[in-house]
Protein backbone atom coordinates (compact mmCIF):
# COMPACT_ATOMS: atom_id res chain seq x y z
CA UNK A 1 0.00 0.00 0.00
CA UNK A 2 1.33 3.25 -1.20
CA UNK A 3 2.41 6.29 1.60
CA UNK A 4 1.08 8.62 -0.88
CA UNK A 5 -1.08 10.94 0.87
CA UNK A 6 -5.20 10.25 -0.93
CA UNK A 7 -6.42 12.55 -3.18
CA UNK A 8 -8.85 14.84 -2.49
CA UNK A 9 -12.62 13.30 -2.78
CA UNK A 10 -11.16 10.18 -2.16
CA UNK A 11 -13.35 7.61 -0.33
CA UNK A 12 -11.20 5.32 1.65
CA UNK A 13 -10.58 5.32 4.70
CA UNK A 14 -8.33 2.61 6.22
CA UNK A 15 -8.94 0.26 3.30
CA UNK A 16 -6.44 -2.18 1.64
CA UNK A 17 -4.76 -0.09 -1.17
CA UNK A 18 -8.27 -1.06 -3.17
CA UNK A 19 -9.56 0.90 -5.66
CA UNK A 20 -12.16 3.43 -4.79
CA UNK A 21 -14.88 5.06 -6.56
CA UNK A 22 -14.83 7.31 -8.48
CA UNK A 23 -11.71 6.77 -10.22
CA UNK A 24 -12.48 7.62 -14.08
CA UNK A 25 -9.61 9.37 -14.95
CA UNK A 26 -5.16 9.24 -13.87
CA UNK A 27 -3.82 11.73 -12.12
CA UNK A 28 -0.95 11.31 -15.52
CA UNK A 29 -3.77 11.97 -18.18
CA UNK A 30 -7.78 12.53 -18.65
CA UNK A 31 -8.13 9.32 -20.17
CA UNK A 32 -9.52 6.05 -17.99
CA UNK A 33 -6.06 4.41 -17.39
CA UNK A 34 -6.88 1.92 -14.72
CA UNK A 35 -5.78 -2.12 -16.40
CA UNK A 36 -6.80 -4.81 -15.01
CA UNK A 37 -3.97 -7.51 -15.02
CA UNK A 38 -4.23 -10.75 -14.17
CA UNK A 39 -1.03 -12.65 -13.12
CA UNK A 40 -0.79 -16.39 -12.36
CA UNK A 41 2.64 -17.02 -9.96
CA UNK A 42 4.70 -19.92 -8.56
CA UNK A 43 3.88 -19.34 -4.42
CA UNK A 44 7.74 -18.74 -3.77
CA UNK A 45 9.23 -16.26 -1.00
CA UNK A 46 9.60 -12.92 -2.58
CA UNK A 47 7.58 -13.49 -5.86
CA UNK A 48 5.07 -10.59 -4.48
CA UNK A 49 8.08 -8.52 -4.04
CA UNK A 50 9.58 -9.01 -7.31
CA UNK A 51 6.14 -8.30 -8.87
CA UNK A 52 5.78 -4.92 -7.17
CA UNK A 53 9.37 -3.93 -7.34
CA UNK A 54 9.35 -4.59 -11.14
CA UNK A 55 6.20 -1.97 -11.21
CA UNK A 56 7.65 0.34 -8.91
CA UNK A 57 10.30 0.66 -11.21
CA UNK A 58 8.76 1.37 -14.06
CA UNK A 59 7.07 4.02 -12.46
CA UNK A 60 3.31 2.67 -12.49
CA UNK A 61 1.26 3.17 -9.31
CA UNK A 62 -0.68 0.52 -8.70
CA UNK A 63 -4.26 1.31 -7.25
CA UNK A 64 -5.70 -1.85 -6.17
CA UNK A 65 -4.25 -5.97 -5.70
CA UNK A 66 -5.39 -9.00 -4.69
CA UNK A 67 -3.83 -12.86 -3.95
CA UNK A 68 -4.91 -15.62 -3.61
CA UNK A 69 -4.98 -19.17 -4.74
CA UNK A 70 -5.48 -20.95 -7.96
CA UNK A 71 -6.73 -23.97 -9.30
CA UNK A 72 -3.01 -25.03 -9.51
CA UNK A 73 -1.46 -26.46 -6.20
CA UNK A 74 1.37 -24.26 -5.24
CA UNK A 75 0.32 -21.50 -7.96
CA UNK A 76 -1.30 -18.40 -6.96
CA UNK A 77 -3.57 -15.77 -8.88
CA UNK A 78 -2.64 -12.26 -8.31
CA UNK A 79 -5.21 -9.19 -9.46
CA UNK A 80 -3.24 -5.99 -10.00
CA UNK A 81 -5.44 -2.34 -10.83
CA UNK A 82 -2.50 -0.67 -12.34
CA UNK A 83 -2.76 2.59 -13.40
CA UNK A 84 -1.30 3.09 -16.71
CA UNK A 85 -2.73 3.57 -20.23
CA UNK A 86 -2.93 0.34 -23.07
CA UNK A 87 0.47 0.51 -24.53
CA UNK A 88 2.40 1.17 -21.01
CA UNK A 89 0.08 -2.33 -19.57
CA UNK A 90 1.64 -3.91 -22.72
CA UNK A 91 5.17 -2.98 -21.42
CA UNK A 92 4.19 -4.30 -17.64
CA UNK A 93 3.03 -7.43 -19.07
CA UNK A 94 5.99 -8.16 -21.08
CA UNK A 95 8.23 -6.91 -18.32
CA UNK A 96 6.27 -9.77 -15.63
CA UNK A 97 6.25 -12.42 -17.79
CA UNK A 98 10.15 -12.04 -17.75
CA UNK A 99 9.82 -12.41 -13.93
CA UNK A 100 11.28 -16.50 -13.08
CA UNK A 101 8.38 -16.81 -10.79
CA UNK A 102 5.75 -15.14 -12.87
CA UNK A 103 3.61 -18.39 -15.29
CA UNK A 104 1.45 -16.67 -17.08
CA UNK A 105 0.22 -12.54 -17.23
CA UNK A 106 -3.74 -11.25 -19.05
CA UNK A 107 -4.89 -8.32 -19.41
CA UNK A 108 -8.32 -8.15 -18.61
CA UNK A 109 -9.84 -4.75 -18.55
CA UNK A 110 -11.27 -5.38 -21.67
CA UNK A 111 -12.71 -8.77 -21.13
CA UNK A 112 -16.10 -9.62 -19.71
CA UNK A 113 -15.33 -10.35 -16.23
CA UNK A 114 -16.70 -11.62 -12.89
CA UNK A 115 -15.07 -8.74 -10.38
CA UNK A 116 -16.32 -8.56 -6.78
CA UNK A 117 -14.75 -6.44 -4.04
CA UNK A 118 -15.59 -6.78 -0.24
CA UNK A 119 -15.65 -3.91 2.44
CA UNK A 120 -16.09 -4.63 6.15
CA UNK A 121 -16.77 -1.69 8.30
CA UNK A 122 -17.75 -0.77 11.76
CA UNK A 123 -20.37 1.38 12.54
CA UNK A 124 -22.71 2.94 15.64
CA UNK A 125 -25.72 0.58 16.52
CA UNK A 126 -28.16 3.30 15.52
CA UNK A 127 -27.36 2.85 11.80
CA UNK A 128 -27.71 -0.84 11.20
CA UNK A 129 -30.92 -1.74 10.02
CA UNK A 130 -30.40 1.16 6.93
CA UNK A 131 -27.19 -0.20 6.24
CA UNK A 132 -28.73 -3.78 6.12
CA UNK A 133 -31.53 -2.68 3.97
CA UNK A 134 -28.84 -1.54 1.82
CA UNK A 135 -27.36 -5.08 1.19
CA UNK A 136 -24.84 -5.22 4.49
CA UNK A 137 -24.54 -8.59 6.19
CA UNK A 138 -23.91 -8.28 9.95
CA UNK A 139 -20.66 -9.75 11.49
CA UNK A 140 -20.33 -8.54 14.96
CA UNK A 141 -22.22 -6.15 17.79
CA UNK A 142 -20.94 -4.86 20.56
CA UNK A 143 -22.67 -2.34 22.93
CA UNK A 144 -22.38 1.06 20.63
CA UNK A 145 -21.41 -0.64 17.43
CA UNK A 146 -21.86 -3.28 14.86
CA UNK A 147 -19.49 -4.94 12.28
CA UNK A 148 -21.28 -5.34 8.81
CA UNK A 149 -19.80 -6.67 5.18
CA UNK A 150 -20.93 -6.10 2.05
CA UNK A 151 -19.52 -7.30 -1.46
CA UNK A 152 -20.19 -7.00 -4.64
CA UNK A 153 -18.92 -5.31 -8.30
CA UNK A 154 -16.00 -1.85 -7.50
CA UNK A 155 -19.23 0.22 -8.47
CA UNK A 156 -21.73 -1.17 -5.82
CA UNK A 157 -18.99 -1.18 -2.89
CA UNK A 158 -17.92 2.50 -3.75
CA UNK A 159 -21.21 3.22 -3.23
CA UNK A 160 -21.73 1.17 -0.16
CA UNK A 161 -19.22 3.65 1.45
CA UNK A 162 -20.09 6.84 0.16
CA UNK A 163 -23.72 5.39 2.14
CA UNK A 164 -21.13 3.91 5.09
CA UNK A 165 -19.72 8.31 5.27
CA UNK A 166 -23.36 9.41 4.89
CA UNK A 167 -24.12 6.94 8.63
CA UNK A 168 -20.72 7.67 9.78
CA UNK A 169 -17.76 5.33 9.80
CA UNK A 170 -16.01 4.03 13.07
CA UNK A 171 -13.47 1.99 10.99
CA UNK A 172 -13.50 0.53 7.54
CA UNK A 173 -11.30 -1.83 5.43
CA UNK A 174 -11.79 -2.49 1.79
CA UNK A 175 -10.73 -5.35 -0.54
CA UNK A 176 -8.92 -4.84 -4.00
CA UNK A 177 -10.79 -6.87 -6.40
CA UNK A 178 -11.14 -10.32 -7.27
CA UNK A 179 -11.16 -11.17 -11.03
CA UNK A 180 -12.11 -14.29 -13.07
CA UNK A 181 -13.37 -14.57 -16.58
CA UNK A 182 -16.45 -14.88 -17.44
CA UNK A 183 -15.88 -17.89 -19.99
CA UNK A 184 -13.08 -20.11 -19.83
CA UNK A 185 -10.01 -18.24 -22.43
Amino acid sequence: MSDRPLPPGSPRDHDAGAPKEPLPTSPRGGEDRLRVLSVLVEDNSGTLSKVSGLIRRRGFHVRAISIGPSREPGRFRMTLEVDAGHAEADQVLKQLERLVDVVEVEDLTDHDVHSRELVVARVAVSEVSALVDKGARVLDTGPTWTTIEFAGEGEEVGGFVDELRRHGILDVVRSGPVVMRRTAS
